[in-house]
């Protein structure tokens, strides 16, 4: 299979991904986290990890995801907080009949909620 590479600046270092990598989700759908109480939108997709090894090595050993899977940015929100995630594909599911989500940051990058999805700014699509 052919490679290819990008610098992650999140990770501070290359990343090394399959040149075709298939994501169960996409920008603008609305999710929530199999095992954790948040859900929220998602605003951005790398192809594999790419975060620190400080934080992967930070979850514990038992839920450790694989690396080799999409993982996605998240504008997400809990009972009692908003903020970004970085979660892995095999820790999402599909939650688009619970509405919008609430997160403050969700006007700068999405036009409306539609559909059960959202509908990235016209300015931030190319």
């Amino acid at each position: 299979m052919e490679r290819a590479q990008y610098f992650s600046a999140q990770a501070g270092r290359t990343i090394d991904v399959p040149r075709r990598v298939k994501s169960r989700f996409a920008i603008g759908d609305v999710v929530k986290h199999r095992v954790f109480d948040f859900r929220g939108v998602i605003f951005d997709i790398d192809p594999v990890f790419a975060n620190s090894d400080e934080w992967y090595e930070a979850i514990p050993e038992d839920i450790r995801p694989d690396r080799n899977q999409p993982f996605y940015h998240l504008l997400a929100e809990s009972d009692d907080s908003d903020y970004v995630a970085y979660v892995s594909q095999q820790n999402l599911v599909t939650d688009s009949v619970s509405g919008p989500v609430s997160h403050p940051d969700v006007h700068q990058y999405f036009e409306q909620f539609e559909n059960g999805r959202y509908r990235m700014r016209v300015s931030l699509t190319h």
